[in-house]
């Protein structure tokens, strides 16, 4: 759960508002939910039946048999280069907005702050895992802590009547609303991504095959209703209409309540979730690259270590250096936008066709966890992360580009890289 919790909704809530432009908004979160536990049936039927560390570089592996498998492991460690950068430079635009309402510095200022924080966070991370490990405690003690202060001070200063049902001419099954749902739902289903990362430690984790799934639904669940909850905190307090113009809602939200001060610490916590959602994101891709590489199946620079620390320097620098680059270069909608692009197609989408080809292959006998209604949740995942692959737009064409990239690198490289792998 606190994986979930970034700065995403912090900063998505009022793009949501902007792109729906009724009271309709909360069901664009309502669909962000569902897809995420459609998705997360696969997950867990795949995360319970092979609990190793790595998640979907596993799975497809697995699923696509050793020629096919070693291709769709690659593109997923091909395309995690390119999104984990995204992810960085969405958190650190993010930071930096809520950070102008402590210190208003303009467009400029805020991207120098954005790539200042990048670069700190990777400065923290240049060390070995232990130490790491007392920084990101202390990090993430304060998150839950505040999306409930959100809560409670919206639901004990209500001035604002909000419904999220349809009136008049408006209706939840137009063609044009299922569009604005879409549309919004790109940064809705941001907010959620994180309901699988247990899958990344599954060989850490105590009875797979029970605990996998439960976390996975207990999380998208609870985080669900803290989100919902948080928005209509909100917007009772600021009308819709007015909260959708601004780009560091809880800030203005705190200070209507609360006054100037309050909402200087209200911020200040947002920028410390901010920070340790960073901190996280960071630490984690930058592994990927590397065990992949390790395992012979990436360029092998991706897998050196730090020649006295012991940690994957390599891989680290390459993506804090990427993310930095895209913080100052990308607005936030598009860095949004363009991180499910990347993943759609190579990791939700490939991975739940590879669950139909396990169970043609392997049948279901001794599955720990069978998702409830087969085929059902794997043609619904399919259908609405194609549907809203679709929707995020031009990037949904630099996400096949670079899947397409990907394939022809693949091919023309691997000879040469698998050769130096073998030799060390």
């Amino acid at each position: 759960m606190i994986d979930m919790v970034g700065i995403g909704p912090f900063v998505t809530m009022t793009i949501v508002m902007g792109t729906i432009g009724s009271n309709l908004f909360l069901w664009a979160w309502v669909f962000g939910a569902v897809t995420a536990l459609v998705d997360g049936m696969i997950w867990s039927e795949l995360g319970a039946a092979y609990p190793l560390a790595g998640g979907s570089y596993n799975f497809l592996k697995e699923a696509y048999g050793p020629r096919g498998g070693a291709l769709m492991s690659f593109l997923f460690v091909w395309q995690t280069c390119l999104q984990a950068p995204l992810v960085v430079a969405s958190g650190a635009i993010g930071f930096a907005q809520y950070f102008d309402y402590l210190l208003p510095m303009g467009y400029w200022g805020q991207k120098a702050v954005s790539g200042v924080v990048v670069v700190i966070i990777v400065a923290l991370l240049y060390r070995n895992i232990r130490t790491i490990g007392k920084i990101s405690v202390f990090l993430w003690s304060g998150v839950i802590i505040t999306i409930l202060w959100i809560i409670i001070a919206g639901f004990t200063h209500r001035q604002v009547n909000f419904s999220c049902l349809p009136t008049g001419n408006q209706s939840l099954f137009s063609g044009a609303f299922a569009l604005l749902i879409g549309q919004a739902s790109v940064k809705t289903i941001y907010s959620f991504l994180g309901y699988y990362n247990v899958c990344h430690l599954g060989g850490e984790i105590r009875d797979p095959g029970r605990n996998i799934p439960r976390s996975i639904f207990i999380s998208i669940i609870c985080i669900a209703a803290l989100y919902l909850a948080m928005n209509v905190s909100v917007v009772g307090v600021i009308p819709w209409q007015q909260a959708m113009h601004s780009d560091k809602i809880v800030s203005i939200f705190m200070e209507k309540i609360y006054g100037h001060r309050m909402a200087l610490v209200a911020t200040m916590l947002v920028l410390w979730i901010a920070f340790a959602s960073l901190f996280a994101v960071v630490l984690g891709y930058s592994r990927v690259p590397y065990a992949a590489a390790a395992d012979g199946h990436f360029f092998p620079v991706f897998a050196r270590l730090h020649p006295r620390k012991d940690f994957p320097y390599v891989s680290l620098l390459f993506i804090g250096a990427l993310g930095l680059v895209f913080s100052l270069r990308l607005k936030l909608e598009y860095a949004i936008s363009a991180i499910l692009a990347m993943r759609i197609l190579v990791q939700f989408v490939a991975q739940a066709i590879g669950v139909v080809v396990l169970r043609k292959r392997k049948g279901t006998a001794g599955l720990p966890f069978k998702m409830w209604l087969y085929p059902l949740p794997v043609i619904l995942s399919v259908a609405v992360w194609l549907f809203i692959w679709y929707m995020t737009g031009i990037a949904a064409l630099y996400g096949l580009l670079m899947a397409m990239t990907g394939v022809v690198v693949f091919f023309l490289t691997r000879g040469r890289w698998q050769r130096v792998n073998k030799m060390t």
